[in-house]
């Protein structure tokens, strides 16, 4: 269930992780051999998915194919491969991770949906659907690069229904990181500024960003960020929301930022140029009316953040 009423794409996980039965190797054991557990599939960051029926609108819904857990199992052929996801009311979940060139919706997984790039089908998704699969793969892409031990040096093993990792040598115990990152839209006045880096898709502008570096809170990145990017003086920091971001294990923490003026120049190190709207310039962006300029993809919470400061006005 939502916490608010607002939530970006890739939040909503709706799965009870049932943290405190996953330590558990027998009741993981009991679950993946019951006939009413079920599983997908990930194959190098693509889920496997299906057309959904029930998807209102002509743009092609889909939806997670599922699949018995068993068959899943079988699949990861061990815990390495094998992440217990949680439970849908009574129903356990699992997710396997599928590598290599060979497209497993060819072989052992044939007419049982196909592969998708999440980036590209996460909005023909239920939003659900579309956060329990990025958690998936955040847990992989995690797993994939942390396989030794960070003390030892030791291959380390997988431990929780896949969130935990243990070495067996010092025993030390490893959990999944997740990286801050500040993105923020700055404002003076009835103006907001955007940014854009080269290597964007040309036209495209969106709101500012950067990790939280150690030591800071999220208020004192967020003026920083800004100073370097953009030398701009930051006068106050709001909260809009968090997005969690599998690319590959990010939370992005959107926040509005009140500063000094309107000038600001940009580093030519993060970014290329920048760009101040007015709030009907800004509604105009996110309505597509503005020849040459884009705005960000509606899967990032950039995009909420401008539609939030529009609508201030």
């Amino acid at each position: 269930m939502p916490l608010d009423a607002f939530q970006n794409t890739f939040a909503g996980n709706p799965l009870d992780r049932a943290s405190d039965r996953r330590a558990k190797p027998e009741w993981i054991a009991e679950q993946l051999a019951s006939p009413e557990s079920l599983g997908f599939a990930v194959w190098n960051g693509r889920p496997l998915v299906e057309p959904n029926p029930n998807k209102e609108g002509g743009d092609g819904g889909m939806q997670i194919a599922y699949l018995p857990a068993k068959l899943v199992a079988e699949l990861a052929g061990g815990p390495e491969r094998l992440l217990f996801m949680g439970l849908w009311k009574e129903t356990a979940v699992f997710a396997v991770d599928l590598e290599g060139p060979a497209d497993p919706a060819d072989g052992p997984l044939e007419g049982l949906g196909k592969f998708e790039d999440l980036r590209a089908v996460a909005l023909r998704l239920p939003h659900t659907d579309a956060a329990i699969v990025a958690t998936a793969k955040q847990m992989f892409e995690w797993r994939r690069r942390h396989p030794h031990c960070a003390v030892c040096g030791q291959a380390t093993q997988a431990k929780d229904g896949g969130w935990k990792r243990q070495c067996p040598s010092c025993e030390t115990e490893h959990f999944p990181r997740t990286d801050p990152v500040v993105i923020m839209l700055p404002y003076h006045g009835e103006r907001c500024m955007l940014g854009r880096q080269a290597a964007w898709p040309k036209g495209m502008f969106s709101a500012l960003a950067g990790f939280l570096e150690p030591g800071e809170s999220i208020e004192e990145a967020c003026a920083r960020e800004l100073n370097e990017e953009a030398g701009l003086r930051t006068r106050k920091v709001r909260y809009h929301s968090t997005q969690p971001w599998p690319y590959p294990s990010s939370l992005m923490i959107g926040l509005l930022a009140e500063v000094e003026d309107d000038e600001g120049t940009p580093d030519q190190t993060e970014l290329s140029e920048v760009r101040w709207f007015t709030r009907d310039e800004a509604r105009q962006l996110l309505a597509g009316e503005i020849e040459g300029v884009n705005a960000p993809s509606r899967l990032a919470i950039a995009m909420q953040l401008i539609k939030a400061w529009v609508e201030e006005g």
